[in-house]
């Protein structure tokens, strides 16, 4: 409040009345915008200024911090999405140009004129893929070899070749091969390399394709299938040729080289057991790696990865020279080529057992679907093309 004292100050500053008012409304101005908090330094660290000049000053400078951030947020997302557009293509391009040249075969087997593309000379071909498999190569080949020359030994018809393909092994797994083709003899026994490690589906690839087998069976080297459930895919053959072709009964005798046959071994009526065993993790894992299989390839096969596959000349050389991938999921293209193929897929099921050092970690799980990815991209834009004459 102004008191005696201060007016009469102002009035002998001012001279007037006036000029007491104008010296007031001066003061309260400076007092009410200037310096709000009434300590009469004029710095408004308290008043209006502070309330309508800094505080949006603060706003505008977090605002525009935070559309700094979406700004660069997006740069990366973008950067990201290109990157990875660029990768796919480079990669579905590699792929391409890998099957263009991979039906190849040495010179040794052209010497004995095998390749997919002519006629067979032999009932049955087995592709056995390898990759740093010397302590369990020799189990597998003793189990096949005893049950093999048994059948050839009660059935002349009955004639084989064993196609050891070996991925680019680092131990001792090629020289383990060429034991038993010098005790079994090159006709009987043969060992294609790869120069580098490719995938499994590289392997196998190389081995059908250089095959000379009327009907050709991929199986894995570790030995986790019985091997004598051999005959109950050949049976369930027979009655899919009689099913989809009528031209064949059950125990027949049928022509592989022109009817497009494939049967699979299925693990799918242990799954409760393998649920039961494996690790949580896994199993969710495995549960989303299905689901995205029907995603890609549709139903009709409950177990793609079983390595234990069945299939007729006539249907090997319609999907091999089609397939792409080259590791773990070529077998869910190959179910994606027999569908847009038309070649029927019947499952049979298989014995099997957990062997010890599978080589799927959780690392292949999500290669895998990356692969599933490149499935669907292309085949999908047409990246891969489908070539449907023999």
């Amino acid at each position: 409040m102004l008191t005696r004292h201060d007016f009469v100050e102002m009035w002998t500053k001012t001279g007037s009345f006036v000029g007491v008012q104008t010296k007031l409304r001066r003061d309260s101005r400076e007092q009410s915008f200037g310096d709000g908090d009434g300590d009469g330094d004029g710095d408004g660290d308290g008043g209006l200024i502070e309330a309508c000049g800094a505080r949006p000053c603060a706003a505008m400078a977090s605002g525009g911090s935070s559309l700094a951030f979406r700004l660069n947020l997006v740069v990366v997302v973008l950067s990201v999405a290109v990157w990875g557009s660029l990768y796919l293509n480079k990669h579905i391009r590699d792929l391409e140009l890998a099957a263009s040249n991979a039906g190849t075969c040495p010179l040794s087997d052209h010497a004995t004129f095998a390749h997919i593309s002519r006629p067979s000379d032999k009932y049955i071909s087995l592709i056995l893929p390898a990759y740093n498999e010397e302590a369990r190569l020799r189990i597998t080949l003793d189990e096949m070899l005893s049950y093999l020359q048994k059948r050839a030994e009660s059935d002349n018809l009955f004639t084989y070749e064993i196609i050891v393909v070996d991925d680019g092994s680092t131990d001792k797994t090629v020289e383990i091969a060429y034991e038993y083709v010098k005790a079994y003899g090159i006709d009987t026994i043969r060992v294609l390399k790869q120069v580098v490690n490719q995938g499994k589906g590289a392997a196998v690839r190389k081995g059908m394709l250089c095959s000379r087998g009327e009907v050709l069976l991929m199986l894995d080297s570790d030995g986790a299938t019985r091997f004598a459930d051999l005959r109950k895919l050949e049976l369930q053959m027979l009655q899919s040729m009689a099913t989809f072709h009528r031209i064949a009964e059950a125990g027949s005798v049928y022509d592989g080289d022109s009817i497009p046959v494939a049967v699979w071994g299925s693990r799918a009526h242990l799954e409760k057991q393998a649920l039961a065993t494996r690790k949580w993790y896994r199993n969710i894992l495995m549960k989303g790696f299905h689901l995205c299989v029907r995603l890609v390839a549709g139903g009709g096969v409950r177990d793609t990865q079983c390595g234990f596959k069945l299939f007729t000349r006539a249907a090997a050389r319609k999907l091999f020279p089609n397939m792409r991938l080259q590791r773990w999921t070529f077998d869910v293209e190959l179910l994606y080529l027999c569908k847009k193929l038309r070649i029927p897929v019947q499952e049979v099921a298989v014995t099997w057992s957990e062997i010890p050092g599978s080589k799927v970690k959780l690392l292949g799980i999500a290669h895998m679907l990356v692969e599933l990815l490149l499935i669907r991209i292309g085949y999908g834009l047409r990246f891969w093309k489908i070539v449907t004459r023999s």
